[in-house]
């Protein structure tokens, strides 16, 4: 029995990144996904804002956007994708250290603006890339920069792994996973990284800020622990809006239910439009 805890434990945290290699290979890690890093566009009137798309742990951009990045450009949105918190071309990343993860983002918005001429952008992130940008608002200037985060299943409070982190470190086993994957542990639910983050306020002031969960999330456990406190805060449970969704942590990354979610909170005049749980993309 304790061997089966053990292994449940480790694929908790390299569950994800199985999935991803086997889907993208090693090749493909640098990949844009479709739709998106095209540094000619130019946002329009009723898309004035790029949208940043921001990956989670394990994950690499190719692999986590495959799906929204080419709808949110067909509905009209310069779209902008990165990897960070890895070794380039690696098909892992997001593992690394998530404040210097920050400054990697910080940089490539930078980027986006200067190629955009936009004066904030949009950010879609999932997992650690709904949370980690609230660092980069708080505490690197992203507020300024920063006119929405939608967080899809993000862990802003930090996860129990449904107990497992518990017995992980009665075993003595999360130290060799947490050296190996920094942002592993930072992502704990008492974590010290997410503590700083969330004192003081949770919502950056002038940031708008959306949080997308779903009730059968096996990684950010309890799933109410994505949600945030705050003004300017909007928490929605996908199984509030389609009660027959069942889509957990990774599949809410392909499920045209969350697709339409994020179109409508993006939207200047559609956050509040309704869902169409059997045809959700028209």
């Amino acid at each position: 029995m304790r061997s089966l805890r053990l292994r449940r434990l480790i694929s908790i945290f390299i569950g994800t990144s199985l999935v991803t290699t086997a889907l993208t290979g090693t090749a493909g890690a640098e990949t844009s996904p479709d739709g998106a890093n095209d540094w000619n566009c130019r946002p329009s009137f009723f898309h004035p804002h790029p949208v940043v798309l921001v990956h989670g742990t394990f994950e690499n951009m190719a692999f986590n956007w495959s799906k929204l990045s080419p709808v949110l450009k067909k509905n009209g949105y310069c779209v902008f994708a990165l990897n960070y918190g890895g070794v380039p071309d690696a098909p892992v990343q997001g593992t690394g250290d998530i404040a210097q993860s920050a400054g990697q983002l910080a940089a490539f918005v930078d980027r986006v603006l200067q190629a955009t001429g936009a004066p904030e952008v949009d950010i879609v992130g999932h997992s650690q890339g709904g949370m980690m940008p609230r660092y980069y608002a708080k505490f690197l200037g992203g507020a300024a920069k920063v006119r929405k985060l939608v967080g899809i299943v993000p862990s802003n409070h930090g996860t129990t792994a449904s107990g497992l982190v518990t017995l992980g470190r009665l075993l003595g086993l999360l130290a060799p996973v947490i050296k190996a994957c920094p942002a592993c542990g930072q992502q704990l639910v008492d974590a010290e990284f997410l503590g700083a983050l969330n004192s003081g306020g949770e919502a950056s002031p002038g940031v708008e800020h959306t949080v997308i969960a779903t009730r059968y999330d096996e990684v950010v456990t309890p799933y109410t622990s994505s949600f945030l406190n705050g003004s300017g805060v909007k928490n929605i449970l996908l199984q509030d809006k389609c009660p027959g969704d069942t889509n957990a942590h990774l599949g809410v990354n392909f499920d045209p239910v969350v697709h339409r979610i994020v179109l409508n909170e993006l939207g200047f005049l559609t956050a509040y439009w309704p869902v169409d749980c059997s045809d959700p993309l028209g």
